[in-house]
């Protein structure tokens, strides 16, 4: 179980984290999405230990397993020396660390990297190997920060297959990414960050209850001009904004139009982040994040 209650962090003039509140219960994967300078990374190191807050409180079930934004492994080491090393910091020892080596490379592919040093692989693979050294001791704790980054689709679905895994049997775990679909595919719940707390937090179908989906419509001919105030024409097309697309469109077509095309979008994750979470406008380049400040 991950619990973090009113979480602060400044570095300098900058605030990390601003009362940031979040629960992950056994078992549940939570997608935590905001734009960069969110909290999100702050947050995954303060509850692995690498960052003190200023203030409030953290309490986790075990030793955290996470894989950072930026990869953080020993370069000439190879693949297994680097795996041996985290499962062995995890209390692993003999039968029991080989075993477990052995089952994350064969999950995140990366058997046939085992023994070539982590500096001469991809990018995509070490954070493959990154991810692998977060849950090779199994964990009751989990903190992904951006796992797939690079990865072909192959090795992306090798990871989200694990994390599900690793759910299914009690894992408590956070889920970074701006690849919204993964928390689709993971059938995750979401806390959404912003400006250094979690604004909104639940299921999906409750956050994205009442958002506005779009209905385009296409004509033979020009949009009629009785329609036109209902949405926006945008390349001879439509669009009008519904929270109930199907309803829209059904009522255009009870007052007798014609459409010779029709896309029909529900709320998506897409139209969640960009409504809560993106970020106010900078005013002016001295607003930026100062040099040498943590990426948050």
């Amino acid at each position: 179980m991950i619990v973090a209650e009113q979480l602060v962090k400044r570095y300098g003039p900058v605030t990390a984290l601003d009362g940031f509140d979040l629960t992950v219960a056994p078992g549940e994967i939570v997608g935590l999405i905001g734009h960069n300078g969110a909290g999100k990374t702050t947050f995954a190191e303060i509850v692995a230990g690498l960052v003190r807050p200023d203030a409030g409180r953290v309490e986790v079930t075990g030793t955290p397993g996470l894989s950072p934004q930026e990869p953080a492994l020993y370069l000439p080491a190879t693949v297994r020396q680097n795996l041996r090393l985290f499962a062995g910091l995890a209390g692993l020892h003999g039968r029991r660390l080989r075993a477990a080596v052995d089952e994350i490379a064969t999950a995140l592919r990366v058997t046939g990297l085992l023994d070539r040093p982590v500096g001469t692989l991809s990018g995509g693979q070490r954070r493959r190997v990154q991810a692998a050294t977060a849950m090779v001791q199994r964990p009751a704790a989990l903190l992904l920060d951006e796992p797939t980054v690079g990865a072909d689709p192959a090795s992306r679905e090798a990871l989200l297959q694990v994390v599900r895994d690793r759910a299914g049997d009690g894992a408590a775990v956070c889920y970074t990414t701006h690849y919204l679909p993964e928390l689709d595919d993971l059938d995750a719940t979401l806390a959404v960050a912003a400006r250094g707390r979690v604004i909104a937090r639940g299921p999906r179908a409750r956050l994205l209850d009442g958002l506005p989906g779009h209905v385009a419509v296409r004509f033979a001919g020009p949009v009629p001009a009785a329609l036109r105030e209902q949405g926006t024409v945008i390349d001879g097309e439509l669009h009008i904004p519904t929270t109930d697309p199907a309803a829209t469109l059904g009522a255009l077509l009870r007052d007798g139009h014609s459409p010779t095309g029709v896309d029909m979008r529900k709320p998506t994750l897409d139209d969640l982040y960009h409504v809560l979470a993106v970020p106010p406008a900078v005013a002016s380049p001295a607003a930026a994040s100062p040099a040498g400040v943590p990426h948050v």
